[in-house]
This record gives C-alpha cells, sequence and structure tokens, in this order.
C-alpha cells in the first residue's frame, strides 16, 4: 500500500534563487532523503521531498553536474545502498582536489550499549541497530579515505532516541549522544548537525521542510554564503542556520535544538 507523504506546502525556499555557479564536473554528492521506513518507525516528515530539493539547489544553482550526484529516497535508501555508494561509488569517481556533499534526512538512531550513532536505512531495526543500521563512524570512516579537498556533510536528524528525527530499541532508555565522541574526522571534512546529542531535531511544518534544512537552503539561497565556484562559506553558512533554528525551536515547539559545526576547522576556530 502506497504510504501517503506529506502534502507539499511551498515556502520561499522551494522557489530556486536566480544565482548560478559555473559547472564544476569534480563536485560530487550522495543525498539521502528517508521519510517511510519498511519496520512501523514514525514517518520523518519531509525527508523525502528535502533531499529531491537539495539535489535541486546542488545541480541547478551551485554547479553539481546532475550524473554527480545520488538522490537516494525511501525505499532506495537501504543499507545496501548506502555500502554501494559511500564505499564504491565515491572511491571510484572522487579525484584529489574534488568536493564531496553528502546530506541525510530521516531518523537517527543510538546503540545503548557502545554509545555508537547510526543513521537508519530505509530497512532499518532499530532494536539490532548495529547489524541493520550504518554508523556515523563507518561513512566517516569512507568519507576520510577519499582524496577530496573538502567534504562537507549536513545531517537532518538526531540521535538520541528520545523522538523528533530519532528511534531506539523497545524498551531502552534514550541516551545523550556526544556526536563527537570517538569520532575522528579527516582534515577536509566539516559535518554540520541539526541538533546537539540529547535534542530532538524538529520539521517545520508551515514551511514543510525539516527545521535545519530549510535554514540551510534559506542561507544558500539568501545569505550571500555560495562562492562563485559554488562552494559554500560553512563557517558563514553555519553562523546564519544556528540561531534561525534555536530561535523557531523555542518559539513554536518550545523545544531545545542547538545546531552543531564538527571539524577540524571548526574545532580550531573554537579554541
Amino acid at each position: 500500500s502506497a504510504v501517503q507523504e506529506k502534502p507539499l506546502v511551498k515556502s520561499d525556499v522551494d522557489e530556486l534563487p536566480t544565482l548560478r555557479a559555473k559547472l564544476n564536473k569534480n563536485s560530487y554528492a550522495i543525498l539521502i532523503g528517508i521519510e517511510n521506513y519498511r519496520q512501523k518507525l514514525p514517518a520523518a516528515d519531509f525527508a523525502a521531498q528535502d533531499a529531491k530539493l537539495v539535489a535541486d539547489y546542488l545541480t541547478k544553482v551551485m554547479g553539481y553536474p546532475e550524473e554527480n550526484v545520488v538522490t537516494l529516497t525511501n525505499e532506495h535508501a537501504a543499507l545496501g545502498d548506502f555500502v554501494k555508494y559511500f564505499e564504491r561509488w565515491l572511491p571510484n569517481n572522487v579525484e584529489p582536489g574534488s568536493t564531496v556533499f553528502v546530506y541525510y534526512s530521516g531518523h537517527g538512531a543510538p546503540n545503548p550499549k557502545t554509545s555508537d550513532a547510526f543513521l537508519v536505512p530505509y530497512d532499518g531495526a532499530p532494536s539490532f541497530i548495529d547489524e541493520t543500521g550504518y554508523s556515523l563512524k563507518r561513512m566517516y570512516a569512507a568519507l576520510g579515505k577519499l582524496p577530496a579537498k573538502e567534504v562537507l556533510v549536513a545531517l537532518d536528524s538526531c540521535f538520541s532516541g528520545a523522538g523528533g528525527r530519532s528511534v531506539i530499541a523497545k524498551g531502552a532508555r534514550p541516551l545523550v549522544m556526544n556526536l563527537q565522541n570517538n569520532v575522528v574526522l579527516s582534515k577536509n571534512m566539516t559535518v554540520m548537525s541539526a541538533s546537539s546529542g540529547d535534542q530532538m531535531s524538529s520539521t517545520y511544518d508551515e514551511k514543510g521542510h525539516g527545521l535545519f534544512t530549510y535554514f540551510m537552503l534559506k542561507g544558500i539561497k539568501n545569505e550571500d554564503v555560495m562562492r562563485p565556484d559554488g562552494s559554500i562559506k560553512m563557517d558563514d553558512l553555519f553562523g546564519y542556520i544556528k540561531p534561525q533554528v534555536e530561535r523557531i525551536a523555542r518559539k513554536q515547539y518550545n523545544n531545545e535544538q542547538t545546531p552543531q559545526l564538527i571539524g577540524q576547522k571548526a574545532s580550531q576556530k573554537g579554541r
């Protein structure tokens, strides 16, 4: 039976900016949006549409060639697809000097025993997360082996199991996740996450997007964070996203949601 995706709500970010970067054949992206899961997990509203819209921004605004952009949604984002694209397709294609952009919208889950954080593929089962999930560690390790100049990761998800865009095995207690815990990022990698490790990531229902994704796209559209070559000034973009997400989460959802910027460059700046 067809699962109903949330009806499309049109917002300002659905209109693409007129700005266009020149085509950069050396840019690659994997975009994943999982709204409906094979197991009876709560829907991650707007996730599939958000992945498709991010693809439009990359190909029509930021100079990514269409053939270099893989968009995986719902049943096309099973564990085997994660493995295939992160661990074979990227290494087969990415060359020295490339830019790689990874976007994930959907549920995260913790392993309560090890405190590892996992992305939950379409066929993921929270009770068997080690076997059916794709851990952030595994993703960062695969991305870290690429000869790319720059790897950017955006996660519109959360990992504590407390609700929002996270799930957990039945009967397990939510955890406070440290997303920087035992994770070593390569020097060329920057990760933006929608919330900190004990928080819930919200959707922005009136705009029809994940809250974090809405402001990420709004920033790219309006805030002069894109260089002429299509690359993103991550510090500037994050500096725009964080207070906006915090404000709306507080105002609309009475919720604390603090996006995180993780990476070599981010930690050097913070020192």
